[in-house]
């Protein structure tokens, strides 16, 4: 069964290759959805898939890529879409 999830992570996670790495992460896994920046400083992703491999784009979420600090990671359920790609917006 497929669920969507939308993440807030904050903390240094814009200029250092957070959405690009995290649309990766999506494609190895096989979820759908997007990664943009906000003009707070927070990038927000939208994950579409199974509930384990979403688990596991969430540990990964936490952690980043090498030069991010993440702080913090807001989780909320959010209404299924069928999104076909992950995208970096």
């Amino acid at each position: 069964m497929n669920i969507c999830k939308k993440f807030i992570i904050s903390g240094r996670v814009q200029g250092v290759w957070y959405r690009g790495s995290t649309q990766q992460q999506a494609d190895n896994l096989g979820i759908k959805g997007y990664a943009r920046n906000l003009a707070n400083g927070k990038v927000e992703v939208m994950a579409c898939g199974t509930n384990e491999k979403i688990n596991q784009l969430r540990g990964w979420l936490q952690q980043g890529p090498n030069n991010a600090e993440v702080s913090t990671v807001l989780i909320e359920n959010a209404e299924y879409r069928d999104l076909k790609t992950f995208e970096t917006r």
